[in-house]
């Protein structure tokens, strides 16, 4: 039996099955060069295509759209009847997609209600213009809203997708104290699902750490874009990346409780390159405004070839080691907003041939990565629990108390989001692993020599490097690490009592 079977129900381990091997394919379905793309989902292994299908703003009527996004995932499903396509319902709706869409008998049904021969309400669906929020943003406390959402998932369902992308969940759920109305949305598509999709089972995520109520989550997993941190001591526009926060636990929707549910990085969109910000600022400001003036995505597609793979290898590594239940949405398919010409464009993973001319050539690093697997690195992997620990604890041999923060500090901190030589900084603080041990891992994207030491107490009164045998103050006699390959993982562990520092490095 396939890693990747199910029916009506999906354990955890199924479902990391699917996150490990997702890429983010907004809009396939409407792609000009599917079955270019369905050559490269079976050659690099892609089996979850996030956000396959769905509406910002509407560019054809509901029926088409719903016959077209069908179309498409017949032909994915021919070609791989494993892959799980999500679709997305955003925190956006527009007067003319909402009110152009006859209500159906059977969502009034669905709801309880005597049908009616009417189109769906915009002004019922959005917030009322005192709240503040945008104009077009959906309230799903509104019973109005709550049939839209429900009527847009379950003709999805029946399209052949079997999970959902919701948006910045927590924004139209402002009104929704206690999260009853999505929790109520939530739970009808899921019994429809269980009725009536491939696999009798559809999941979601949202932009959110956690949706927890009552012990239980709303969400199967986590997902949330990525965390930069800009270079500018290297030429051109170079960035790394920083964890936030943690994915929350609870019972998942299996009712298995989770320390951490799942959680998913993706490169966002949301406007392109900021061709303003890129004419106006300067190169420190720059820097600062978003990713370099522009979006994720885009940012990541103006990067010359080798520096979007060397980016990917990077970004896969550092998600292995950052946050153990997480995974990376490989870009497949992204919208790069509207280029100097005026025109949309897309980014696509594909190599650029005849079949796909405008492919940004990303496929073979992907399947190399893919081929290598999580697995690779998560044993050099951060803790899941954030747990920086040694509170209140002491060795047991001398009673000495183990210190509660303890970091990692030298010229290698801003490679991984932190200030030069922090001593007190909260990006390089170690993880309590017990017994009075402490460990850190990061990726350092450069190669090169770089000085490092451990500050316990967070102080440079009391350090350790493997250059010294003693305790020193200052920032003298740090020792060294010394990294080949661009890439590299890195773990250093430290021992309180007896001093020693250990590093371990995989490319």
């Amino acid at each position: 039996m396939s890693e990747g079977y199910f029916d009506g129900a999906m354990p955890r381990k199924v479902l990391e099955y699917y996150l490990a091997h997702a890429a983010s394919a907004q809009w396939i379905s409407l792609s000009d060069t599917l079955d270019d793309d369905i050559r490269v989902i079976l050659k690099t292994g892609l089996k979850f295509l996030g956000r396959a299908a769905g509406i910002w703003k509407g560019s054809m009527p509901d029926d088409q759209h719903y016959e077209t996004v069908k179309n498409a995932a017949d032909r994915i499903h021919a070609a791989d009847p494993e892959i799980i396509l999500q679709a997305c319902i955003f925190e956006v709706v527009y007067r003319e997609d909402v009110e152009s869409v006859p209500v159906p008998a059977w969502v009034f049904e669905a709801f309880g209600l005597p049908a009616e021969r009417r189109n769906f309400s915009f002004d019922a669906c959005v917030f009322p213009p005192e709240a503040g929020t945008w104009s077009n943003m959906p309230d799903i406390s509104q019973l109005e809203t709550q049939m839209w959402f429900y009527y847009r998932g379950v003709r999805y369902i029946d399209s052949g997708y079997e999970a959902f992308h919701m948006g910045q969940i927590h924004l139209y759920t402002g009104h929704d104290r206690g999260y009853q109305a999505i929790a109520k949305v939530l739970d009808m598509l899921r019994a429809y699902g269980k009725a009536h999709a491939r696999r009798h089972k559809v999941i979601f995520d949202a932009h959110s750490h956690s949706l927890v109520v009552n012990g239980k989550s709303l969400l199967d997993y986590n997902a949330m874009p990525l965390t930069r941190f800009p270079i500018l001591d290297r030429p051109g526009e170079q960035l790394v990346l920083v964890r936030e926060g943690k994915s929350g636990g609870g019972i998942s929707p299996e009712g298995v409780y989770e320390d951490a549910l799942p959680f998913l990085y993706e490169y966002d969109n949301w406007g392109g390159r900021d061709r303003w910000a890129r004419e106006h600022l300067s190169y420190d400001e720059l820097a600062w405004s978003q990713w370099w003036g522009g979006d994720q995505i885009s940012w990541f597609a103006d990067q010359p070839q080798a520096a979007r793979d060397a980016f990917l290898d990077y970004t896969f590594k550092w998600t292995a080691i950052n946050n153990p239940d997480g995974f990376f949405a490989f870009p497949l398919m992204r919208g790069l907003g509207e280029g100097g010409d005026g025109q949309d464009h897309t980014y696509k993973m594909n190599n650029r041939s005849d079949a796909c001319p405008d492919g940004f050539s990303q496929e073979d690093a992907v399947a190399a990565l893919l081929a290598k697997g999580y697995d690779a690195y998560r044993t050099l992997a951060n803790p899941s629990m954030l747990d920086y620990g040694g509170k209140n604890e002491s060795d047991p041999e001398t009673g000495v108390q183990f210190p509660e923060k303890v970091v990692l500090y030298g010229s290698f901190q801003p490679y991984v989001g932190a200030v030069r030589y922090d001593s007190n900084s909260e990006i390089t603080r170690m993880y309590y692993t017990g017994n009075g041990n402490y460990s850190l891992s990061f990726v350092m994207p450069y190669a090169g020599d770089y000085d490092f030491a451990v500050s316990t107490w967070g102080t440079l009164s009391a350090c350790v490097s493997t250059a010294h045998p003693f305790p020193f103050s200052g920032t003298g006699s740090l020792g060294i690490l010394s990294i080949q390959h661009n890439n590299t993982v890195v773990k250093v562990t430290f021992n309180y009592m007896t001093n020693e520092i250990n590093v371990v490095m995989k490319s």
